[in-house]
């Protein structure tokens, strides 16, 4: 039936008769001419309808916005002046010979080149927003990318293997999404959240090279970047180190680049955990950002300023500065825009300094805080930061964590800002990057135990292992992240493949012999059977399309997302269930009230 794409109709094809199918973008009334724009995944071309053939042309005036259409035409040249270089049928137009209706539309919601559309609009209307070009050039590069990710794996000895989606409830970090069974009263499946244990047993069974392109589930808070439901590329290795796994795939993402999107990617530096929240706050630093922490917590022990003197002399407590330079043409409403932002990550405040004039010491700077500061404690912060006339520090005292969270956040903000670009704070490039020796666990102070940072199934670092037992947050894992622009584009381990080192992390997490064999006896077992040092790591397919297309959320690549309340508005889901599928599960609800 079709010759060739709408939007692959260009030059080559001029004097031949083609037939194209797709939907009407565009239809223009030119005095008695009917030009129309027909559209597919390829792209536009333009039709042209003379009444010179007065049955096809009565067709064309009643083409309405996103008919679907056949057309039958002569390729030939646009008039001169009427080009379009920003299409490949740019030069061409299609004389129209037949027309026919596949099927008309109702009038659309919107118009697909509405650039202001509502999120809500979009996802209730996922099919036609699928119909817009950007959509579309998202999609196709998401296969593309799939392919060039199978492509690489292959030509490196990897097999496709596929895991179950019926799983058993293992703590991973989030909350399962639960599936109950209607054979066995009273018992769940969970959906996995990952592959991670299935993939371990494939390296025990011998496979060697596993991988697999898969959904994975977790039933977390949303934001931007997550997804109740997203897309994994899944990796596992046999016989490799942490350094030749993290050669390998780096490799794999500098190829996908090259080859999916003509990026070269540059070198990736290697940073530890320990100096990539010491310096950024953060353990996925956005290096576009030319800006650091400057460490001041020693400085500030013995201030008069106890919003700095508490935490710098309280254990798990920091003080730090942020200098900015040229921040000093910050108005004190743009202050406390940040002040108010900062306080989303739990800050209390944000406390800061105008550099005015550095020679001066105390009488060159302003601001409310620096009557409570000593002279030493000025000089040293000037000298740390490396203060210059015009400069703004902004400072940070709290917990860690809290410090960390809020001015890495102010830290991105700032630099990504209008005024972080106009003053080279910003530079809009590719910055990769490898985050290593990860912490083995982290400390829970409510429920007053130790978690596995990564999962339970990571190995600690070489000598660590008795650290586990006699200082837990001593012991760094063989953990590694890739890192690009600030996103965590995937994460790894070596795994644990020796039992009783298995059992030494159960023990640091305060996991009983009797939990770890309902839970893991399956694992623990497989272990004993001469299980291969193996290692990994998975890379978010959802995640790496956004940065590529550089979209804002990872709902615009892919087809059917879930908004941030975790519903899908084109489907109604998740919806209620009638009373006869209940009993059939054995379930039964109480005090529940419909969703508004």
């Amino acid at each position: 039936m079709r010759t060739t794409y709408c939007g692959l109709v260009s030059e080559t094809l001029m004097g031949e008769t083609v037939t194209l199918m797709g939907w009407a973008h565009r239809r223009r009334d030119h005095g008695g001419v009917i030009f129309i724009d027909l559209r597919d995944r390829e792209g536009l071309v333009q039709i042209v309808c003379d009444p010179d053939r007065p049955e096809m042309f009565k067709t064309a005036e009643g083409v309405r916005n996103e008919f679907c259409l056949k057309v039958v035409g002569k390729v030939r040249p646009r008039p001169a002046g009427t080009e379009n270089a920003n299409l490949v049928s740019g030069k061409i137009e299609v004389l129209c010979h037949e027309l026919e209706v596949l099927n008309p539309s109702v009038t659309p919601p919107f118009q697909l080149d509405d650039e202001n559309l509502s999120e809500t609009v979009r996802l209730t209307h996922r099919v036609l927003d699928l119909r817009r070009p950007q959509m579309q050039q998202n999609l196709k590069l998401r296969y593309r990318v799939a392919m060039e990710v199978r492509k690489f794996l292959d030509a490196n000895g990897f097999i496709d293997i596929e895991t179950p989606m019926l799983t058993k409830s293992t703590p991973e970090g989030a909350r399962d999404y639960l599936v109950p069974s209607r054979v066995h009263d009273g018992y769940f499946f969970a959906l996995p959240q990952s592959p991670q244990l299935f993939k371990q047993l494939l390296m025990v069974a011998g496979f060697d090279r596993y991988y697999q392109i898969t959904k994975c589930f977790r039933d977390e808070d949303l934001r931007a970047d997550r997804q109740p439901e997203f897309t994994q590329i899944d990796i596992e290795t046999s016989f490799l180190s942490e350094e030749e796994i993290r050669a390998m795939f780096e490799g794999m993402i500098r190829s996908v680049f090259k080859n999916a999107i003509g990026v070269e990617l540059p070198v990736y530096p290697v940073m530890t955990y320990a100096d990539a929240m010491y310096k950024y706050g953060s353990d996925k630093p956005d290096l576009r950002v030319k800006l650091e922490f400057t460490d001041v917590t020693d400085v500030m022990k013995d201030v008069d300023f106890k919003v700095f003197s508490t935490p710098a002399t309280t254990k798990g407590g920091r003080v730090v500065a942020l200098r900015v330079p040229g921040g000093a043409e910050m108005s004190r409403g743009e202050i406390d825009g940040y002040t108010e932002f900062v306080k989303i990550y739990g800050a209390k405040g944000l406390a800061w300094v105008k550099v005015n004039d550095v020679a001066k010491g105390r009488d060159g700077l302003q601001s409310p805080i620096v009557k409570n500061l000593h002279d030493a404690a000025i000089a040293q912060t000037l000298a740390r930061t490396g203060a210059c006339n015009g400069d703004l520090i902004f400072f940070g005292a709290d917990k860690a964590k809290v410090v960390n969270d809020a001015i890495g956040a102010l830290r991105v903000k700032v630099g990504h800002s209008e005024f972080g670009r106009s003053h080279g704070l910003f530079e809009d490039k590719w910055a990769p990057l490898w985050v290593v020796d990860f912490p083995m666990f982290e400390y829970d102070e409510e429920e007053d135990r130790w978690n596995a940072c990564h999962h339970p199934f990571t190995s600690p670092k070489d000598g660590h292992e008795e650290l586990m037992s006699t200082d837990p947050a001593a012991c760094v894992a063989k953990a590694y992240d890739m890192v690009l622009n600030g996103w965590e584009l995937g994460g790894g381990s070596i795994r644990i493949h020796r039992a009783e080192v298995q059992a030494k992390v159960f023990e640091a997490l305060k996991i009983s012999p009797e939990e770890q064999r309902i839970k893991f006896g399956f694992l623990l077992d497989a272990l004993q059977y001469g299980a291969p040092p193996h290692g990994g790591l998975a890379f978010g397919l959802d995640r790496l399309i956004t940065l590529m297309t550089k979209a804002e959320s990872i709902r615009d690549v892919i087809a059917f997302p879930k908004t941030q309340r975790a519903q899908c508005l084109l489907t109604g889901a998740p919806s209620m269930v009638d009373e006869k599928q209940l009993r059939e599960l054995h379930i039964r609800l109480r005090n529940v009230q419909p969703a508004a």
